[in-house]
């Protein structure tokens, strides 16, 4: 603890009250007494709050920062860890039990929190029956994520935004236009001398003769906007450390912009003030800038090291070869500023994984903006080779002429099964997916993709996020039998629709608070080399190996989809019973299977989505 509750006074009390989203509707009055009665603590990257042999005695309301909670059962066994941030509050159950709270409360960066005893809370509680609703509200909030009712994620409310050059200082203009479109009030605190004004956006050019706002200006710039819901603090990243890590301390979170040209200077600055920012990477959002000859980020191997997560986003338009994943990069720092992360789940199935491209396209022209992808088998290739920025026709169209069978085999009895066997054997696949993957990795991506494999060493499922992305496609696709287990790091790795077959759990392990599923094996044809389908009953019929491996591949499919699938917020089953498994041929065909069930199910699908946030996703 660095700081005694009585040096700081009683009107910053009262003015970062004003700034937390619970309390924005209290009285003056209800504030003024709150402010009185709390006590201001300051605590260090490392120090216990709480911890969980003692009794609590305080509630403790966030202010700044983040705390990590750590909730125990009566034997010690760990069954809960939540963050703690700006608007948080624990304690309020604890206090009022006899019994010592079994909850360790640790700040995992430089924090501040208001902290009341109880019998204090008790008693301005009751003289204020809107400070009375706010506890009430704040409570219940509490029990709705305990039950995991509440999914909405943390919405930084003071964001800033740092820009390695002017080239991404449009983006902010795009942010806060589009934030007013759905919020109230944004505004905005800027460097830039050549800021020009949004109508109903309040701004102020904090950057004159040479000098930032000092740290004074800065506090009652932040008083006079303690009524917005969201500010924005717009800064070059030329400044000096001691400046960047005074931003660093007033906001949630930091939108750091960069071109690839830039982003050794930017790895360095963050760096540099890793040393000065105690939770610094818990803040930090990286913002790439590309355009359509740089559609893959660069690797940066300190990234990870450094910062959270990362955007991709455009200005210009995609080529005709092109999605419009990095065009919809605004909109997913939109979905994050408002706590939403919308993931899909793409389900194996061989050849009736094309019905995923159709998915794909049919979402990107509902409008309906996907954060993050995660696939098995079929569905990894196929969300993979979108992920990195290829139009979803494009795709099926390049799949289609690759994987097309040559003229001997279309004269075998199942020749489709047998071409895919050599495919595999040759070790054909990693040449044809490098023509339009070549060396990226998964994390330079233009949306997050995770690939689902299996250890056949461990029994368990492998989930990738990083790497080289034709090799975690090459993992996930790898069917017994048909191709020997890909040996790596003491693992031997193959299809991962063995255990897994519609990863739905794997986005919502990964922070996704919506998940959508692409199902292709939802429908199973009920027939089998036309036993059922023929006139007679032959006496005897020849099974080729091939295809009766494929058969129980769909089959052991068709059983699992349930498991994986199950924390699916909304399914699309695209009928494609009727294709062949090795009918790659037909792949404009399932393509369009996929996009006529997603769009049956983009007006309903539309629907839950108001629900989750109607101003995000207003009601039709």
């Amino acid at each position: 603890m660095t700081e005694s509750p009585d040096r700081v006074p009683k009107e910053r009390i009262s003015i970062e009250l004003k700034r937390l989203p619970w309390a924005k509707d209290l009285s003056e009055t209800a504030l003024r007494e709150f402010a009185e009665v709390g006590e201001w603590v300051q605590y260090q990257a490392g120090d216990y709050v709480h911890r969980a042999e003692e009794p609590m005695k305080f509630v403790y309301f966030i202010v700044s920062g983040r705390l990590q909670a750590t909730l125990f059962d009566s034997l010690g066994n760990q069954i809960l860890e939540k963050s703690l941030v700006r608007g948080s509050v624990f304690g309020l159950f604890s206090v009022a039990i006899a019994d010592q709270s079994r909850t360790n409360v640790v700040a995992t960066e430089a924090s501040s929190v208001i902290r009341l005893e109880l019998q204090t809370m008790l008693k301005i509680v009751a003289k204020h029956a809107d400070l009375q609703m706010c506890v009430y509200r704040l409570a219940a909030g509490i029990v709705k994520q305990i039950i995991e009712v509440d999914r909405t994620l943390s919405q930084p409310s003071v964001v800033g935004m740092v820009h390695q050059s002017e080239a991404s200082r449009p983006l902010t203009r795009q942010l806060l236009t589009r934030l007013q479109q759905i919020e109230s009030h944004p505004c905005v605190a800027t460097d830039d001398p050549q800021w020009r004004p949004i109508d109903g956006v309040p701004s102020r050019v904090i950057f004159k003769n040479g000098e930032l706002f000092t740290a004074q200006q800065s506090g009652e710039l932040l008083k006079e906007w303690s009524q917005f819901g969201r500010i924005f603090i717009d800064l070059r990243g030329n400044h000096s450390l001691e400046h960047l890590a005074r931003m660093f301390s007033y906001v949630d979170a930091v939108l750091w912009c960069v071109r690839p040209d830039d982003a050794k200077t930017a790895i360095g600055t963050l760096r540099a003030l890793q040393e000065r920012v105690a939770g610094l990477k818990s803040k930090v959002r990286l913002v790439w800038l590309l355009d359509n000859q740089t559609q893959v980020a660069p690797h940066e191997p300190e990234q990870r090291q450094l910062v959270e997560r990362d955007f991709k986003v455009s200005f210009e338009s995609p080529s005709k070869q092109q999605s419009r994943l990095l065009q919809q990069g605004i909109e997913r720092i939109i979905h994050y500023l408002r706590g939403i992360q919308i993931g899909l789940a793409l389900g194996g199935g061989a050849a009736r994984g094309m019905a995923h491209l159709g998915v794909l396209k049919a979402l990107e022209q509902n409008g309906i903006v996907i954060d993050m992808l995660a696939g098995t088998s079929a569905g990894a290739m196929t969300g993979t080779v979108y992920a990195s920025g290829m139009d979803a026709d494009y795709a099926v169209e390049c799949f289609k002429t690759d994987l097309s069978l040559p003229w001997a085999y279309r004269q075998m009895p199942g020749g489709g099964y047998w071409y895919l066997l050599r495919k595999y054997r040759k070790n054909k696949f990693d040449p044809m997916l490098r023509k339009y993957l070549g060396q990226a990795r998964l994390e330079q991506l233009a949306i997050p993709m995770l690939t689902v494999t299996v250890d056949l060493v461990e029994g368990v499922q492998v989930v990738r996020g990083t790497g080289d992305a034709t090799h975690a496609i090459l993992e996930s696709i790898n069917l017994p039998v048909l191709s020997n287990p890909r040996v790596s790091s003491g693992r031997a790795l193959v299809d991962g629709g063995l255990v897994n077959n519609i990863p739905a759990d794997v986005l919502v392990e990964n922070g996704c608070n919506f998940v959508l599923a692409s199902s292709v094996t939802a429908q199973l044809e009920q027939d089998f080399m036309d036993i059922r389908s023929a006139r007679t009953t032959p006496k005897f019929k020849l099974f080729s190996a091939l295809q009766v491996l494929m058969r129980g591949q769909l089959v052991q499919a068709f059983n699992m989809n349930a498991i994986g699938v199950e924390p699916a917020d909304f399914v699309i089953e695209s009928d494609v019973s009727a294709f062949d498994l090795s009918e790659f041929s037909r792949a404009d065909e399932m393509a369009i299977a996929g996009a006529e069930a997603a769009n049956e199910s983009a007006a309903k699908l539309k629907q839950l989505l108001s629900q989750l946030d109607p101003k995000l996703f207003p009601p039709s």
